[in-house]
């Protein structure tokens, strides 16, 4: 039986990777003593990995593909090939920002006061490109952790990843400059695109995974309307597309289906009932596949 070689992301990833492909229809079973889950896809082998790592062992051929960050994909240098992004990340579907922070009471205004400085960060590699950019001269170390509370203290400053800013907040840092946005990437082998059958494979996962990531915070709504309110009605309607009409066995009467943002719903779902329709049916979607 054919195999696809996958690497999951483990560590902050993982958790919201694990929704994503369950509502991919992939369905995982990961234990906490192994580093292979069981899947519900015979032609998958999936190992768990850490993001940091994930780009080299792909390019490498460990793995035929695998999800990673663009911070790490760009900090490794891997020559990968990029299938598809799909924009979520630890804590809900949205990017992540690298940004280079000082503590509140820090003479460091822009990049330009960087020079012959100290900095911390996780991203070395990346951090030297941006300071060459710039033509900034300063060291960079490689922080284990803990980087937040070492600016001010044993580094001038710091490269950091945040969702929100509350935690550099709440360590009395200021964010002088965004360097990096990165969201997470469907990535490839490039010799295993080569192969007709793992292409395909690798086409039809990234096909449902976006088209899962795509259906977050949307739902579909159903409903019959007269004849006589179908304009009132679609005018309500903040449709993804034009809604689908078809006419019922009663002639003065339409089914109606549209997708919309969940959001909207509960405002809308009252003005189309006054607007005429009847029978209004809302659920939930799985993929939406453009």
């Amino acid at each position: 039986m054919n195999k696809l070689k996958f690497g999951f992301p483990k560590g902050s990833l993982q958790n919201s990777t694990l929704e994503l492909f369950r509502k991919a229809g992939l369905n995982m079973n990961i234990s906490s003593r192994s580093y292979y889950p069981i899947v519900d896809d015979d032609e998958l082998e999936i190992m768990l990995i850490r993001s940091q790592e994930m780009a080299k062992y792909v390019q490498d051929g460990f793995f035929d593909a695998g999800l990673a960050g663009y911070d790490w994909i760009c900090e490794s240098g891997a020559n990968i090939e990029e299938i598809c992004e799909l924009n979520y990340s630890k804590s809900g579907f949205k990017s992540v920002k690298w940004v280079l922070a000082v503590p509140e009471d820090s003479k460091i205004k822009s990049v330009k006061d960087l020079q012959g400085t100290r900095i911390a960060s996780e991203l070395v590699n990346y951090t030297k490109k941006y300071l060459n950019k710039n033509k900034i001269k300063a060291e960079v170390e490689f922080s284990w952790g803990a980087t937040e509370a070492k600016a001010g203290k044993f580094v001038d400053a710091i490269v950091e990843l945040t969702e929100t800013g509350l935690s550099l907040k709440a360590n009395n840092l200021r964010i002088v400059d965004e360097i990096l946005t990165s969201t997470t990437r469907f990535i490839a082998n490039k010799e295993a695109l080569n192969n007709d059958w793992k292409r395909e494979k690798i086409e039809n996962i990234a096909m449902l995974l976006s088209g899962a990531l795509a259906a977050e915070g949307m739902v579909g709504l159903k409903m019959n309307v007269p004849f006589t309110s179908l304009c009132k009605v679609t005018d309500i309607l903040p449709a993804l597309k034009k809604p689908t009409i078809s006419q019922l066995s009663d002639k003065n009467w339409y089914a109606l289906e549209v997708i919309v943002e969940e959001k909207t719903v509960k405002k809308i779902i009252p003005a189309l009932k006054r607007a005429g329709a009847a029978g209004i049916i809302e659920y939930q979607l799985s993929k939406i596949i453009y």
